[in-house]
């Protein structure tokens, strides 16, 4: 019955002339708009939505396909009524603004002036100056509060803003900003360009350039607040993780590559803050489209909650009197490109392109140019953007990302406010800087302009006090990092005690590693502050056996059963579980090591992360974070699994690292280590352990760590306790003197990580077959090595007149005999950097070029670092120093089988 009412239905309405057809659409559209609009009336949003989500159900069953879009109309989220009364002195904020823009300005022109070239930007803060001033006055909390206090990725670009308002708080006197970008003025203290903890350890928490670098790291900060406290390791509170950013920052795959993990991890403690000026440094970021639109959908899909602040109040006029919804289908075909124009050439050009049509012109009648100029964008309309913030902060169950519409350069004049250079504007002159005055009103004479002048009121004027007293209000002064975190004692020497005695079973240097983590997590001081921090490769590394020990830490718990649950090893997810284990992604992996490896200033707890991958995937995949984390004081252990080019057999050219140790270089506090036996491994373990939590040094470290199974040998008889350790710690060591006491001939084999066995062969080959004494060295770090060399050449350079230091690696080499041979598994020019400090020079043997997929032996036989490849090389020198003959070479080369035609492995 009911298909033949649906037939007879259709047909009649085909029937129906246009004009009547049309007729009866307004009448069923008004129809369903009035039910819709006494739903909500009566039964509230959430009714309406339960209703619209059946609707949408019933139409999919009769085969309507809904229309999909993953953004809402091109207006502000939130309604003019909806928006709650604004709670401070709008008058006193803007005063207050004006002083720090006008600072802002000052101090960027001001160093460009007195050092041509010397940068600064001004456009992004005059841009933003809003958005980070509502949050400074009504929800950014402080240290001072607690657990409730929030952390803030300030928006590298608009540090002068920030060193602004630290001037107006008298964190700053005027000598400090007259040192903006000159660290090393000789009459004072500077300001770094940009965020930089390392530079200003008091002052800023977290770098945020390079760009994208900020985003990723806060999404991973406010995960590991969550793991903290699930923990018990931090009170729970209603502190929040906000992250500024610019609309052109988005085009970093690190700005979004991570945003449905922060969606999935129910991040509702994290608040991004998008300052969508609609520039990048060279022109629009969408001139052809709309980022923000675009940005709505890309966070809606993710599952964001997605706060929009496009239009300032002024527009709330003209949209009460739009009953046609003219004015926000305009908006809706609003491209960027045009908003720029509007920007930069003001009321004439909004009424002669925007209100482009007889129904919009309608809405303005009346209006001058000068009431168009009021027209404003969102992000700059305080009362606008403290609704967001509102709304944001009680948000619950997602992230949220606010959306605000701004103008970069704002307020600079016509040479800049909107203009596609406005990012490297860098010098007003006086007639700009005048008309600046003007408008921002500051009591400045035309004689004083020249000589670009901060102005601070007294501290008893009225919006200083206003500031202050707002700031002591939410939890002091911002942005500020305070180390509240107290020195702990490293583990004892048992740490180290069972690895100096040596094992015949046979392990690699991961499952060492593997023991010494299990010794740390028993430790009754450390076991709770150990953060294992894994890239979906816990199995790999043999690792797989914390998981039921100390659980993977999990928002959710564990909802499902595991198809593994029966066994002694299985996935046990858990919302206390200590493991991070990230899947597969070494950035994120890497942004929860710097949360967890700051979090002795960020939360004062000395958390230890132990973060372990692929050696391949870490510095040449994630090297900026790796700076950022030297910059940003970062405490921990990074450990570089499956070493070495030749160690990883049959993974090939991608996976095989010969590299990463050259990488760790330019890092000034980072500490790199090779080590090859279970002792060298434990005890730099336990120096880190002691550096970094007990002495409180700026340091982390790098360990690399093989996957070759090897029985580990007892520490060496001929040296101490303490003489082995120093050795370890400096860098190189004797391991094992030559047993030939009265040989002639002697060679000093040195050798690192994989290449210690090698060399170990290749010292029994050279003494049975050649009656060379050969006496093998650990090197485990050649950095440690280098640096120590450096420190003590430029030591010497500078003080001729002392007696001359000797850097260590000559130190301990100067009295071996022989020539010098060193074979690691890594490129070459690690030795040979450090060869110009050696007693002679130094034999290097290493695996410069592309990895190949094969078996070991046949590895280390293609890039000539195997035993026989050692032999050679050390007869090779001998025969240089004219110990040997150099004829009886040849015979040596058939004798090892060494084809010497062979192509050069870095060449192919």
């Amino acid at each position: 019955m009911a298909d033949v009412l649906d037939d007879q239905v259709s047909s009649d309405r085909a029937q129906l002339a246009p004009d009547e057809r049309a007729e009866l659409h307004r009448v069923e559209t008004r129809e369903w708009l009035e039910s819709l609009d006494y739903v909500l009336a009566s039964g509230g949003a959430e009714r309406a939505t339960e209703l619209l989500d059946l609707l949408e159900q019933h139409a999919h069953r009769l085969g309507v396909q809904t229309p999909f879009s993953s953004v809402t109309p091109y207006v502000n989220t939130i309604p003019a009524d909806e928006q709650p009364e604004y709670p401070g002195d709008l008058a006193l904020e803007k005063r207050a603004r004006a002083l720090m823009r006008w600072n802002a300005m000052a101090m960027v022109v001001r160093a460009n002036k007195e050092s041509d070239g010397i940068g600064g930007h001004i456009s992004t803060y005059a841009s933003a100056a809003t958005l980070y001033e509502v949050g400074f006055n009504h929800f950014f909390h402080g240290p001072d509060a607690g657990a409730d206090a929030d952390q803030v990725y300030f928006q590298g670009h608009a540090s002068p803003g920030i060193y602004a308002r630290a001037y107006l708080e008298r964190r700053f006197d005027v000598e400090r900003l007259r040192n903006f970008r000159r660290e090393l003025s000789p009459t004072g203290p500077g300001l770094s360009s940009y965020p930089h903890p390392w530079l200003m350890p008091d002052f800023w928490q977290f770098p945020t350039v390079s760009m994208g670098l900020g985003p990723i790291l806060s999404i991973y900060q406010a995960r590991f607040n969550r793991y903290l406290e699930a923990r018990a390791l931090k009170p729970k509170g209603e502190g929040k993780v906000w992250a500024f950013l610019g609309d052109g920052e988005t085009d970093e795959p690190e700005t979004l590559g991570a945003i449905k993990f922060a969606a999935r991890e129910r991040l509702d403690n994290l608040i991004w803050v998008i300052n969508a000026n609609l520039q990048r440094l060279d022109g629009p970021v969408f001139g052809n489209g709309s980022i923000i639109q675009e940005l709505e959908g890309i966070f809606r899909g993710a599952g964001w909650n997605v706060i929009k602040v496009a239009w300032g109040s002024k527009w709330d006029e003209l949209l009460a009197k739009d009953d046609d919804g003219v004015l926000a289908r305009r908006f809706n075909r609003l491209i960027d490109g045009e908003s720029q124009r509007y920007a930069a050439f003001g009321g004439s050009e909004l009424r002669a392109k925007f209100f482009d049509s007889p129904e919009l012109a309608k809405l303005i009648e009346g209006w001058s140019d000068e009431d168009l100029d009021q027209l404003n964008r969102g992000g700059h309309d305080p009362v606008k953007v403290y609704a967001a913030y509102h709304r944001a902060v009680r948000h619950e169950g997602s992230p949220t990302v606010i959306l605000a519409r701004t103008v970069k350069g704002y307020a600079l004049g016509e040479k800049a406010e909107g203009r596609n250079p406005t990012h490297q504007q860098k010098k007003l002159d006086d007639a700009e800087m005048r008309k600046y005055r003007d408008r921002l009103n500051i009591p400045i004479s035309d004689d004083e302009i020249g000589k670009y002048p901060f102005f601070r009121p007294d501290t008893d004027a009225p919006e200083i006090a206003y500031l202050l007293e707002r700031r002591e209000a939410l939890g002091g002064l911002m942005p500020r990092r305070v180390v509240k975190a107290e020195s702990m004692a490293a583990p004892g020497p048992e740490l180290v005690d069972e690895f100096l005695e040596g094992s015949e079973r046979e392990v690699s240097t991961t499952m060492v590693f593997v023991s010494v983590l299990r010794k740390l997590l028993r430790d009754e001081a450390w076991g709770k502050l150990i953060v294992p921090i894994i890239p979906d490769e816990a199995r790999t590394f043999g690792m797989e056996a914390l998981f039921r020990q100390i659980g993977i830490y999990s928002t959710y718990g564990q909802l499902y059963e595991p198809v593994d649950k029966e066994n002694l090893m299985y996935y046990r997810e858990t919302k206390d579980g200590q493991i991070l284990e990230e899947g597969i992604t070494e950035a994120g992996a890497m942004s929860s090591f710097v949360a967890a490896g700051t979090a002795y200033a960020t939360h004062g707890v000395n958390t230890v992360p132990f973060y372990i991958y692929y050696s391949m995937f870490g510095f040449q995949r994630i090297g900026d974070l790796a700076w950022l984390a030297g910059d940003m004081r970062a405490k921990g252990f990074m450990l570089g699994a499956t070493a070495g080019r030749t160690t990883l057999a049959g993974e090939g050219l991608q996976h095989q690292d010969g590299q990463s140790h050259l990488l760790a270089y330019p890092i000034p506090n980072l500490e790199a280590y090779d080590p090859t036996f279970a002792y060298e491994l434990a005890i730099v373990i336990r120096e880190g352990m002691r550096r970094m939590y007990e002495e409180q040094e700026s340091v982390f470290y790098y360990l690399t760590l093989g996957n070759e199974n090897k029985a580990q040998p007892a520490a060496p008889e001929h040296l101490t306790r303490e003489e082995l350790e120093a050795g370890v710690l400096e860098g190189l060591y004797l391991f094992r003197p030559s047993p030939k006491k009265r040989a002639r001939k002697h060679v000093q084999l040195i050798a690192a990580g994989a290449m210690m066995h090698e060399a170990l062969a290749a010292a029994e080959q050279l003494e049975a077959d050649y009656g060379v004494a050969a006496h093998v060295w650990s090197v485990t770090s050649l950095k440690a090595l280098h640096r120590d060399a450096l420190d003590v050449e430029r030591w010497n350079r500078l003080h001729p007149m002392e007696e001359p230091r000797v850097p260590y690696v000559r130190r301990v080499l100067e009295g071996a005999k022989g020539p010098l041979v060193a074979a690691t598994d890594y490129v070459k020019i690690l030795v040979d950097a450090l060869g110009r400090h050696a007693p002679r020079p130094i034999v290097a043997l290493g695996t410069d070029g592309f990895g190949r997929s094969e078996a070991r032996a046949e590895l280390r036989d293609f890039f000539e670092v195997d035993a026989k490849h050692i032999v050679f090389a050390a007869l090779t020198a001998l025969a240089g120093d004219g110990a040997i003959e150099r004829k009886d070479l040849a015979k040596a080369l058939d004798d090892l089988g060494i084809d010497p035609e062979k192509p050069n492995p870095a060449a192919v």
